[in-house]
This record gives structure tokens, C-alpha cells and sequence, in this order.
């Protein structure tokens, strides 16, 4: 390849061929290096079994969402399931009637294939099991619900099924029996004593107290509760947090409880955030059940933890042993001996004997003036004589 100078021109078409094969190259991306691009996988198998299920008369369906039935013990009724084929391959379904029941996450749902029915699934009768339905028809299949004489009053609730069975194969190659299920849901109330009642069974409070006594921390509350009626039930629920003497401290927003049917139980976990420390927590669950006719009388129950805030505790606690370290530190007067010893002396006190027995006799006054203590006579002494002096006086 030829080396360019200064004095090399280079023709404009050349240039602007190169300019455009640098901006293609940008806007593609490097060249591919054999493999080929992917193809999108198909929006679904043209094959899949794919069927509806709903409530139906010997004309059609009737636009009922679920069979609803009123019924006394002993009574029988015929009703119509119909069942769609929705594929584009005939399909064979296995239709027969089941119990249902509330899972432990609240959700509605019938017993597996395996399992038979006791209650309203085993009351339902088919004239065969086994359906077969062209691709794009519905078949409307009667059915007969008929209610034992020694039923028990109340809800009882299940489903007519229209299943498919099928062969598959998992990801690791084995081969199994898929059986896919669509059901109508079946409401039968038998005719008698309807007892509604919902319990809350438990209430088990959580809470991380805060270091910080202003400070706020979660507290969780779950509780259970159960349908103990002979009703199905729903409602809502809602947690109430009180601190000492009844102060409210949070309350959560009421939420939709699932449909409890008699017997069944459901767990509910509330979050309550940003509750402050406040010695003593107590949270309580109110309910507001209802049925499918009304509302019932709210159920209550409350639990209580400790949330001591522990640095006000601890605060006080500190300083009142730190007092008590310094009063003992604190020197103290020495107090006086009581070891009993030899008793003390005592000195008589000083006096002056006289050399000699005399006797001092006190000066009496004369008559007509004071007493003289230089008159006074002196033991011993000769008084002198009357108008005269002592001896050596002149």
C-alpha cells in the first residue's frame, strides 16, 4: 500500500465511499461471525388443550358465575355445566363433581384428583364421566344435586370439574400424566340452624426495642383465625396498637380477609411501623366479619410485650450507683474509743494550810459608823491602850 504525502490528493468520491462505510459499520455492529440469528420461539403450541367451564341450562349458558343453590335435606335438583373446547383438536374431559377448601393462604381450591369428596362433591351425580367435545363446540352435560336427608345445615361448597388428562414429558426426559382441571364452583346452602362465628385462635406480638429512647422501631402481630361457624365468612381486619393507660400509638388500615369456609383457618401477618418505645405495648386484632347476608358483631383480642426504653432506665440506674460509690469513698471523723481502760486520776485542788491553828474573826461595825479593817483585832496582837499609841508612836 502506496504511502501518502503532503502533495498526494485524494479524490472526493473516494472520501465520501470511505466516510459512509465507517457510519454503516457503526450503525450494524461488528460482522457476524457464522451464527446464525435467533428465531423468536412461537407464541404457543397449536396443539395445547385449551377449555372453558361455567354454569349452563340445556340451551346455553346462563350467565350465572357459580351454581348457588338453596336447598332443604332430602332435596334433589338438575342443573346444565357446559364445557367449551376451545382447541382445535377434539378433547375428552373427565367431569364429576368435588369438595373445596381454603388453603393456608386464603385462597379457594378444590381437592386433587386423587382425594375423594365427602361433602356437596360426593352429592353431585353425572350420567358418565367421560365427554368428548369437537374443537370450537360446547357441550351443555346435565347433572343431578341431591341433598342426604341427615345434612347438616349451612354452607357446603365445591366444584364440577371438566378435566383433561394427558401425556408429557419433563425437562430431564421422564414421562408423566398431566391432568389439567377447570371446575365451576358449586355454593349449597342446606336449610336449617345457621350458626356464623369467626375466633381469633392466637396473637403472638414482636418488637425490636430501639437503644434510642425516642426512637421507633416495627412491630409485627400475627394472629389466626378461624371460621368456627357452619357459614362461609369474609370481612376485614385491622390491628390497633395502645401504649400505657390506653394511648393509642398507630392502627393499621383495615384489609380484605379471604372467604373462610366453615372450618377452615387463615394466619395473618400485620407490619406495624414506627412505634416508639413505650414500656408496654398491647396490640389488639378487631375484625368486622360478614357473611354472604350481613355483617356479623366485631371480634377483639388482645396481646401485650415489654418495650422498655432502655436508656431512660439505665440513665437513672447509673447515677444512682455512682452516688452510692462516692458516699462510700467519702472519709469519716474518727469516732471516740469505747475500749474500756484504767479510770483518770483527778488532782485534789491546791490549798494553802494556815502555819498554825488561828482563827480570823470578822470586823464588826461600830456603833454609829462603818466597820475600819484596820481596827480589826488580830489573834494574838495586845489591843492598845486607850488614847494612846503604839509603842515608838509619838
Amino acid at each position: 500500500m502506496p504511502l501518502l504525502t503532503p502533495s498526494t490528493r485524494i479524490p472526493a468520491a473516494r472520501i465520501g465511499a470511505a466516510l459512509a462505510a465507517v457510519l454503516l459499520a457503526v450503525l450494524l455492529g461488528p460482522p457476524s461471525r457464522g451464527e446464525a440469528a435467533p428465531r423468536p420461539a412461537p407464541s404457543a403450541d397449536p396443539g395445547a388443550a385449551r377449555w372453558a367451564v361455567q354454569p349452563s341450562g340445556p340451551g346455553g349458558p346462563t350467565g350465572r358465575n357459580y351454581f348457588t343453590y338453596d336447598l332443604a335435606p332430602g332435596a334433589t335438583i338438575t342443573d346444565h355445566v357446559g364445557v367449551t373446547n376451545l382447541g382445535d383438536r377434539p378433547l375428552t374431559f373427565a367431569v364429576y363433581g368435588t369438595d373445596a377448601y381454603t388453603t393456608t393462604d386464603g385462597a379457594f381450591a378444590l381437592l386433587p384428583s386423587d382425594r375423594a369428596a365427602t361433602d356437596v362433591g360426593a352429592w353431585i351425580g353425572v350420567e358418565r364421566r367421560n365427554w368428548t367435545v369437537q374443537p370450537g363446540r360446547r357441550a351443555d352435560i346435565p347433572f343431578r344435586l341431591t341433598v342426604p336427608r341427615d345434612a347438616t345445615p349451612g354452607d357446603h361448597t365445591g366444584g364440577v370439574i371438566a378435566a383433561v388428562a394427558q401425556d408429557g414429558v419433563t425437562a430431564d426426559g421422564q414421562r408423566v400424566r398431566l391432568d389439567q382441571r377447570i371446575a365451576a364452583r358449586v355454593y349449597l346452602r342446606v336449610a336449617g340452624e345457621v350458626r356464623p362465628a369467626v375466633t381469633v385462635e392466637t396473637v403472638r406480638v414482636d418488637y425490636d426495642t430501639p437503644l434510642n429512647p425516642i426512637g421507633r422501631a416495627d412491630l409485627t402481630v400475627t394472629y389466626r383465625i378461624r371460621n368456627s361457624g357452619n357459614v362461609r365468612v369474609g370481612g376485614t381486619g385491622a390491628v390497633v396498637v395502645d401504649g400505657p393507660g390506653g394511648w393509642t400509638l398507630s392502627r393499621t388500615s383495615p384489609v380484605d380477609l379471604p372467604e373462610l369456609l366453615p372450618g377452615a383457618e387463615f394466619t395473618v401477618t400485620e407490619r406495624v411501623t414506627g412505634v416508639p418505645p413505650a414500656l408496654r405495648l398491647t396490640a389488639t386484632v378487631d375484625l368486622a366479619p360478614t357473611t354472604v347476608d350481613t355483617a356479623l358483631p366485631p371480634v377483639r383480642r388482645t396481646a401485650s410485650v415489654w418495650a422498655p426504653p432502655w436508656l431512660l432506665i439505665a440513665a437513672p440506674a447509673a447515677a444512682g450507683a455512682w452516688l452510692h460509690l462516692r458516699r462510700r469513698r467519702r472519709p469519716t471523723s474518727a469516732a471516740p474509743s469505747t475500749t474500756p481502760g484504767p479510770a483518770p486520776v483527778s488532782e485534789p485542788p491546791a490549798t494553802v494550810a494556815p502555819a498554825g491553828p488561828a482563827s480570823v474573826s470578822e470586823p464588826s461595825a461600830a456603833p454609829g459608823g462603818p466597820a475600819d479593817a484596820s481596827r480589826a483585832p488580830v489573834a494574838g496582837t495586845p489591843e492598845p491602850p486607850a488614847g494612846g499609841t503604839a509603842a515608838g508612836a509619838r
